[in-house]
Formats: structure tokens, C-alpha cells, sequence
């Protein structure tokens, strides 16, 4: 089955920037109440079992909620991330894998994260992602996902100090909302704030329970 050209472009970007990616994210920048959520989650989820991070990327939030208690491992499409990844944290395990179909077995986890690594989805495939996310947790899992809010699409060129080619969604965040309903979900607490730092528009944060 011939892969989609959006997930193609957006392996080759970051296996392009994973090295310069771990250089200048060397941890958890996001503002407190970005980290407020996560540490929320990492609470509500504690000890109940295995927790996986879609889209973890070289490992940098994967670690911090590691570091907060959780028995957790991380997935990411780029093979370049996961080896970046690697070699900066061995004690994590790291794999490579699609969000679009987990390598996870049906209801093995209590915890599942998508920390800004749907803005990748084509919004079209958004709720086939959800639903996929919802097999793979336990009832009364946590589902915690972070993504950029608004309604628009950016095609980056530059990331990282490098050249690429790759799609950034902007998601409504009340249609994330409801396509979580949809898929099972209910949402427990919802952040949406102003931009912080490097941000450049509003960011949402939703923690949600498999019903």
C-alpha cells in the first residue's frame, strides 16, 4: 500500500532536523500551565499502567512525565527522531510507528499522550486518529493532547535551520471537542490560552477519559 505523500513529507522533515530538534529543545519549554497538564495527567493517571507518548519525537516530554512517576514509552513516525532519542535517553523505550495504527494492543494502556503531534493529521483523518487512540486505551484511560487552535493551514519550508517541506493544521478547538465525543471520549478539562514565548496564536490543551 503506497503511503501518503502528507506522512512521507512529514517523516523526511523531521529525520532532516532531528539532530538540530534535540540541540534546541534539550527539554520541557512549555509555560506553567502547559506543564500544569501535564502534571495533572501524570497524577490522574500514576500507577494504574502503561502510558505511550504518539508523536514523542527525541523523548523531551516523554522524559519529563517519566521523570513525574509514569511507566511510559514513546512512538514517533521519524526513525531519525527515535535514534536522536535514543542515543540521548537509553534508559526510554523509544520506537517507530504510525499514529494512524499503533502498534498497541486493543485496551493495553491507562495513558496515552499527543503532545502537539496531530497538527500533522490531515484534519480529514483527525477522527479515524481519535478512534484509534480510543482502541487502544482501557476504560477510564487518559487521553491528553496539546495542539495549535484555530482553523488554518501553514506549509513550512524552513524548521530548525533547515530546508523542508511538511504541513502544520491549526484545529478548531471545539470541533476537536466534538470529534473526542464522537470517538468515545469525554472531556474532563479543557485549557485554551493566549500565545506564550515562541507561540505564534492561541494553543489548547484537552485532557479526556475513555468512556
Amino acid at each position: 500500500m503506497t503511503e501518503p505523500a502528507w506522512m512521507t513529507e512529514t517523516r523526511n522533515a523531521y529525520d532532516t532536523v532531528a539532530e538540530d530538534y534535540a540541540r534546541l529543545l534539550p527539554g520541557v519549554l512549555e509555560g506553567t500551565l502547559d506543564r500544569a497538564m501535564l502534571a495533572a495527567f501524570a497524577e490522574q493517571v500514576g500507577a494504574a499502567g502503561r502510558v505511550v507518548e504518539v508523536g514523542c519525537g527525541t523523548g523531551r516530554v516523554t522524559t519529563h512525565l517519566r521523570d513525574l512517576g509514569l511507566d511510559i514509552a514513546g512512538i514517533d513516525l521519524s526513525a531519525g527522531m527515535v535514534e536522536v532519542g535514543r542515543r540521548h535517553h537509553p534508559e526510554l523505550p523509544l520506537a517507530v510507528g504510525s499514529m494512524t495504527d499503533l502498534p498497541v494492543s486493543t485496551g493495553a494502556l491507562a495513558g496515552l499522550v499527543a503532545w502537539y503531534s496531530i497538527i500533522h493529521i490531515p484534519p480529514a483523518l483527525l477522527p479515524g486518529v481519535l478512534a484509534e487512540f480510543h482502541r487502544v486505551l482501557a476504560p477510564g484511560g487518559r487521553l491528553l493532547l496539546a495542539f495549535k487552535a484555530g482553523d488554518c493551514l501553514d506549509r513550512l519550508d524552513q524548521a530548525y535551520g533547515h530546508t523542508v517541506s511538511y504541513d502544520v493544521h491549526w484545529l478548531h478547538a471545539d470541533r476537536v471537542a466534538d470529534q473526542l465525543a464522537a470517538a468515545g471520549f469525554t472531556m474532563h478539562a479543557r485549557l485554551d490560552r493566549e500565545p506564550e514565548g515562541y507561540d505564534r496564536g492561541p494553543q489548547s490543551i484537552m485532557l479526556a477519559i475513555r468512556a
